[in-house]
């Protein structure tokens, strides 16, 4: 569909009506009232419609990193390695030092935070539950991993979700990353990532 008639349906009063019709539904769902959902329109409601507008456009701007994956608990950690298919996997992942948590399938959406700065975990960590977001498990990272193969290849992606503390007790996280030669899944100590990283996340 060409631009212009995009922005033609956009502005036309039937995508406006519908719009407006699915909001206030969602409104009053999150317990909203008439009254309190009417003032919006009111000369007073600037900065809350600024606030909306603010938070609808960052949403749209991460809608393109949310990846649906299917999670399969009952698949051993090697099986979910496999069907990665990465030509080399770090030794040290393994199901003693990740074992897989739940079971059962269930689907899960996963997004890929980037915070476009050199970021500290813990400041990470911080920062996706200020999000309402909270890091990728090693499950849902390999989930990805089989589903996306070629996005490992842009930037290192991480999985804070799951760590390994080894016997000299360094932690370490599973992370992807890749390049022309081939698709790696590898492990890195816990401590400052680059800002070309991406931090793999799921809403609470």
């Amino acid at each position: 569909m060409a631009k212009k008639e995009v922005a033609a349906i956009v502005s036309g009063a039937g995508w406006i009506a519908d719009f407006t019709v699915q909001l206030v539904a969602n409104l009053k769902a999150r317990g909203c009232t008439a009254e309190e959902i009417h003032s919006l329109v009111t000369t007073d409601a600037k900065p809350a419609i600024d606030k909306i507008a603010d938070e609808v456009a960052s949403f749209i701007g991460r809608i393109k990193n949310i990846f649906r994956v299917v999670v399969d608990c009952g698949q051993t950690l090697a099986q979910m390695i496999a069907a990665g298919k990465y030509n080399r996997v770090n030794s040290d992942i393994t199901n003693a030092n990740f074992p897989i948590i739940g079971s059962g399938k269930k689907n899960v959406a996963v997004e890929l935070v980037h915070f476009n700065r050199s970021i500290e975990s813990n400041e990470a960590i911080r920062e996706l539950d200020r999000m309402g977001m909270r890091p990728a498990t090693i499950e849902e990272l390999l989930a990805f991993g089989a589903k996306y193969p070629e996005v490992q290849r842009e930037f290192p992606i991480l999985a804070l979700g799951s760590v390994w503390r080894d016997p000299y007790g360094y932690r370490y996280c599973a992370f992807l990353y890749g390049n022309g030669s081939g698709r790696f899944l590898g492990l890195s100590p816990l401590g400052w990532w680059d800002d070309f990283c991406r931090f793999a996340a799921v809403c609470k």
